[in-house]
């Protein structure tokens, strides 16, 4: 493996801070489903990255591809910018951090 891959996936689990199980019952929930951009009316960007995200989370270092390892590098840059828009006042029930939770990130924990 790469030095490149190595440093991605160390940003990405920096990043991800929700379990593969937690994220998938958040992307099951009204809330998850009612934020981000969506695409002819369908899945959001955010929703269909979480859905990606647990798949990475479920596989074996060894088994993660380029298409992995592209994803989580847009995973990171994400979060990042996103976590950088963090609005006043108490962010628990906010699109911003529902949108951030479809991404692997809870800000809350």
């Amino acid at each position: 493996m790469s030095d490149d891959n190595d440093q991605t996936k160390k940003d990405f689990d920096d990043a991800v801070n929700m379990t593969a199980s937690e994220l998938k019952k958040w992307l099951d929930t009204d809330e998850s489903k009612s934020v981000g951009q969506k695409k002819d009316g369908g899945e959001s960007t955010g929703h269909e990255s979480g859905r990606h995200i647990v798949r990475i989370l479920e596989k074996k270092k060894a088994d993660l591809t380029d298409d992995d390892y592209a994803h989580m590098r847009k995973v990171v840059g994400y979060v990042k910018r996103h976590s950088a828009q963090k609005p006043k006042g108490d962010i628990t029930d906010t699109d911003w951090r529902y949108s951030l939770m479809n991404w692997g990130n809870d800000p809350k924990k």
